[in-house]
């Protein structure tokens, strides 16, 4: 197939490229990015006034396929991912079963080969079952194709289990991705502790419950030399410990999600709407400006959505019994295009960074340039498109947004993903 997206702003900061532009495709590959280009044969794409970047990839996505597959399946996810702008995404390992084994990474990635919508990489558990005890295959799933190892969900508690682990997990140069979450500080805690909590009436989780296991797997991949990936991050301390890391030469990298960026615990209302509540909790102003802070200086590598679907009697429940969790495949990439460069705080080549480069450099999964010879997997953004949040149009199977309702400004045309279009004109096409 061969396309040609004609006179949109193509902008990838790591070949130093903004500029309004033409890119060729054939074959699944880029051949050339110039301007004045032509296409005897084949299609061209008017791309004038849209912003083409590399292709988006979420590190931390929860698919639910096998065990839960009224709230996700990897068909359902994957178009949802889609239809936000990405062109892959990083499946978690805690399904039900856990993918703790190598036959289990083999079902994700056959899977997603007949009815995935996107790329699909598979993040392995690191203990068996997710029980923080015995060490999963590590050594199955790596040859199966696992990217990185993660009990994500639940704070693996013993750390002479995570040091075994990082020792184990670094001989196959893949990172371990951890879940900071001390549960014996964390207790029954189901919001920010602080001055909302004792508003609300609901059991606090202090941000030392996350900064205590930050700081203890930091000083782990020191001893060990193990990459570590900390995942999303939520509290002014986590990043000042990330930042403290990397002056020091560690090999850590961390993410973000947009809704401890743009959400604080002032939007935790006495609605108690469940679909604030998430793992780590929403925290202060101060905390979600300190992330933002730490994206713009380099500290936080990638945005992660975190994409968390729930069915809808379960987040029905109380406040307290309800899952943590808020979808965000559909709408990260519009708030940040809102909420960071239509404000002024950042531009396009930062997105590029965060959300398509950053990713990949974090879990080490394979670049994609916008230069000859890359593989043409590309996100092709309206950065003009105005639009609401609405569980009506989402394409995931489950409606538990943080941002029902919010207005935003900028959205993906079109996804291209080895040179085909698995989003086209706003249309999910696969």
């Amino acid at each position: 197939m061969a396309l040609l997206l004609r006179g949109g702003r193509v902008v990838d900061p790591l070949v130093g490229l903004d500029a309004v532009c033409d890119v060729l495709i054939r074959d699944g590959l880029i051949v050339e990015v110039g301007v004045g280009l032509t296409l005897p044969k084949g299609e061209e794409v008017d791309c004038a006034g849209m912003v083409v970047l590399p292709g988006l990839v979420d590190a931390h996505t929860h698919l639910r396929e096998p065990g839960r597959e009224d709230e996700e399946t990897i068909a359902s996810g994957t178009r949802a991912a889609a239809a936000g702008g990405f062109t892959a995404v990083c499946a978690m390992a805690n399904t039900e079963p856990v993918a703790d084994e190598g036959a289990a990474v083999r079902f994700l990635l056959e899977k997603a080969e007949t009815e995935g919508a996107v790329r699909l990489h598979v993040i392995g558990a690191v203990t068996v079952k997710q029980e923080g005890r015995v060490l999963a295959e590590i050594g199955d799933m790596a040859s199966e194709g696992a990217v990185a190892f993660s009990d994500d969900g639940h704070g693996v508690a013993e750390a002479g289990t995570v040091r075994l682990a990082m020792d184990y997990i670094k001989r196959f140069r893949l990172p371990i991705i951890s879940h900071c979450e001390d549960t014996t500080l964390a207790g029954k805690g189901v919001v920010n502790e602080g001055v909302v909590s004792t508003r609300l009436g609901l059991p606090g989780w202090p941000s030392a419950a996350e900064e205590v296991q930050v700081a203890r797997d930091i000083r782990l991949a020191e001893l060990t030399g193990c990459r570590l990936h900390l995942a999303h991050l939520s509290t002014a301390g986590s990043v000042a410990l990330v930042r403290d890391a990397k002056a020091r030469g560690l090999a850590v990298t961390c993410e973000v999600t947009p809704h401890h960026l743009f959400l604080s615990e002032d939007d935790i209302t006495d609605q108690y709407d469940t679909n604030m509540k998430m793992n780590p909790p929403l925290r202060t102003r101060e905390d979600a400006a300190a992330l933002l802070a730490g994206l713009i200086d380099g500290t936080v590598d990638c945005i992660a959505t975190d994409h968390a679907p729930h069915a809808a009697h379960e987040k029905a429940l109380e406040f307290e019994l309800a899952p943590f969790g808020t979808t965000g495949l559909e709408t990260a990439l519009g708030l940040v295009a809102t909420r960071v460069v239509t404000a002024g705080v950042a531009d396009w080549p930062e997105v590029a960074t965060w959300m398509a480069h950053g990713p990949r450099l974090a879990l080490g999964l394979p670049e994609v340039r916008i230069e000859a010879g890359s593989v043409a997997d590309l996100t092709i953004v309206d950065p003009s498109q105005e639009w609401a949040v609405s569980s009506k149009e989402f394409v995931s199977r489950s409606r538990n947004s943080a941002f029902l309702g919010a207005k935003l400004t900028g959205r993906a045309r079109d996804v291209l993903i080895g040179g085909y279009f698995a989003l086209q004109d706003g249309k999910v096409v696969v």
